[in-house]
């Protein structure tokens, strides 16, 4: 059950930081509000997953889930580069976070 509070976790790091962009810098009543939730929704989950996960690999695959979410959204939402050498990166991000989930001593166990 961690691995799948952890997902939820990086998915609402790929929320609350796609809703920062449409805040504009919490200017913006509703999508402050989705961005704040999201923000506590997104601890509370990973503080679940890290009493099972290794907090370093746990911490890693999160940031690195939702640096690639946040990445390619901004992408498709708003027309971020696309360029062959930042999709490369964000390949290597994955592999990163692929590497962790195998090697992590909790799934070894």
């Amino acid at each position: 059950m961690a691995w799948v509070y952890l997902f939820i976790a990086s998915v609402c790091e790929i929320g609350w930081a796609i809703g920062l962009k449409y805040s504009e810098g919490f200017t913006k009543l509703v999508p402050s509000i989705f961005t704040t939730i999201g923000m506590i929704a997104t601890y509370y989950f990973l503080a679940l997953a890290l009493k099972t996960i290794p907090v370093g690999t746990g911490y890693a695959i999160w940031t690195g889930i939702g640096a690639v979410g946040t990445a390619i959204l901004g992408m498709i939402l708003f027309n971020e580069s696309k360029d062959l050498f930042r999709i490369i990166s964000i390949g290597l991000i994955v592999a990163g976070i692929i590497g962790l989930k195998f090697f992590s001593s909790e799934t070894m166990q």
